[in-house]
């Protein structure tokens, strides 16, 4: 191994790249139609969940960390209505609107999907372990700020705008400690798990999807629990 291999460093952009294929790859698989993200990143200084649909992951482990998606009306509904055609399911039996539940609990389940994909890349390339809570999904009409950034010790935050087919938008927030990985010696990454095997192993589209927090009660109450 050369020198060069050997201080290879990791760092929050690498692991933000490795997130936001997930999500390409994840979402590909499961509406069968083509994403992508912006060539820029932004740097921002706090993660926020937005209207239309706010989803939000915590993590912890080998590092701590946020991951908030933000969905337009028109991005869930897109990606919702493909996902669940592709499960063969009918046009007819859909839910019509963004705040239905199903559409919650959806777009909970493909955001679970993407996060454990994320973590298996996370404990294959950087042989660290890290775990998640189940998504939080959340239809909003305001935007809402996480103080969860405050229990960072040093807090970067990102944010990636992707696009879907029809060129809707929706966007990616990760919040994580200021960290690097540095290459000690050379190691083959396991093999990664294909994403059709993961979405095999559901009996139904909202198999073990995020409960919605809808009503006013389970918002007040998770919002309490982020110390707001």
């Amino acid at each position: 191994m050369t020198a060069q291999e050997k201080d290879a460093v990791y760092g929050t952009e690498d692991v933000l790249i490795s997130l936001c294929n997930s999500v390409t790859k994840v979402l590909s698989v499961a509406t069968q139609s083509q994403l992508r993200y912006s060539g820029m990143v932004q740097r921002i200084t706090k993660t926020c969940l937005k209207p239309d649909i706010g989803c939000f992951v915590l993590f912890d482990g080998g590092f701590s960390g946020l991951v908030v998606i933000n969905f337009s009306a028109q991005a869930a509904m897109e990606l919702y209505e493909n996902y669940m055609l592709n499960m063969g399911m009918s046009r007819s039996e859909l839910a019509t609107t963004h705040t239905s539940d199903e559409v919650s609990n959806v777009m909970g389940e493909l955001m679970n999907q993407i996060v454990g994909d994320f973590t298996g890349k996370v404990a294959r390339e950087l042989q660290t372990h890290i775990t998640q809570n189940q998504p939080k999904m959340l239809a909003l009409n305001k935007q809402v700020m996480l103080s969860v950034d405050t229990n960072l010790d040093k807090p970067e935050a990102r944010r990636v705008t992707f696009y879907t087919s029809r060129n809707n938008i929706f966007y990616l927030e990760l919040a994580m400690d200021r960290t690097e990985f540095i290459k000690l010696y050379d190691f083959e990454p396991q093999e990664a798990e294909d994403p059709d095997d993961l979405f095999a192993q559901a009996d139904k589209p909202t198999t073990a999807a995020a409960a919605p927090a809808n009503d006013s009660s389970e918002q007040d109450e998770l919002l309490r629990s982020l110390g707001m």
